[in-house]
């Protein structure tokens, strides 16, 4: 198969953005009021998209390491960024443990994809590594937001479960370890799922890229693979750390729980303002 990319042309794009005005029409019709959302979300895609790819044509042509690794960080710490405001949770500090669980975890991956499984020499090649770890960022982000909100929101609704077997003389591990397994498997399931369809209900990106690229599809068929196996051990490896290094934040060092129920918080904020207006 000869490798040929068709060119989309700029007067292609606009006419694509046609597909957002249908959806900006079926808003106003049915009031649904996301035609704001659907102007910012369009003007976003282009912009940051195009900004990507620009940047990503620098970095490929200095070929050097420190541009890469500083990308690759820079990609990390805006995925815990955004992991950090999807969390409803305010009473515990995970912005730390959230970062450096994915910088450990998705590096580790990402290197031992692109160095051993596809070979690249050497192993931080941009045109293999930065696409492969953004994969690797993007997907496993979402699981590691998923096995968080289920965390907290476990630890909140059992709370009264965990504290008695604190009193029983069990330790923080042992109290929460039925919803540390909750959050993991919650975290997990979406990339379980997504390898029992592929092929079947959907093709992946990966594959559809390289095939659109001209690659032969049996060549596209092991990088997708590859790139299947690569986020479930991501999702697995970063929603372990994560919700491992945040359990121990939501305990004192007495194993005292510290997470309150926000009506509680409510509650106690309102009576220690009743306090101080009668003082």
């Amino acid at each position: 198969m000869t490798p040929q990319v068709i060119n989309i042309s700029h007067w292609q794009l606009a006419i694509g953005l046609l597909f957002i005005l249908g959806a900006g029409l079926m808003s106003v019709l049915h009031s649904l009021r996301l035609e704001r959302d659907l102007i910012i979300g369009t003007v976003r895609t282009f912009v940051q998209l195009f900004a990507l790819g620009y940047l990503l044509n620098i970095i490929f042509s200095l070929d050097r390491i420190w541009w890469v690794l500083i990308l690759f960080l820079f990609m990390i710490f805006f995925a815990a960024w955004t992991i950090r405001g999807r969390i409803r949770e305010k009473q515990v500090a995970f912005f730390f443990p959230i970062f450096v669980s994915m910088l450990l975890s998705y590096f580790l991956v990402s290197y031992l994809v692109t160095a051993v499984l596809v070979g690249a020499k050497p192993w931080w090649q941009p045109q293999y590594f930065i696409p492969l770890s953004g994969m690797v960022i993007g997907n496993s982000m979402n699981a590691i937001a998923v096995s968080l909100e289920r965390f907290m929101g476990e630890i909140k609704k059992q709370r009264y479960e965990i504290e008695t077997m604190l009193c029983l003389g069990a330790n923080y591990k042992e109290a929460s370890h039925a919803m540390v397994q909750s959050a993991i498997r919650a975290g997990m399931i979406p990339s379980i799922n997504s390898m029992m369809a592929v092929g079947l209900v959907f093709i992946p990106g990966m594959m559809t890229g390289q095939i659109l690229a001209g690659a032969d599809p049996l060549v596209a068929i092991r990088y997708q693979i590859v790139v299947m196996v690569m986020l479930v051990g991501s999702t697995a490896i970063g929603s372990f750390m994560v919700v491992y290094l945040v359990r121990k934040r939501c305990f004192g060092p007495a194993c005292q729980l510290l997470l309150r129920p926000m009506k509680s918080l409510q509650t106690v904020t309102q009576l220690s303002g009743v306090r101080k207006h009668e003082n």
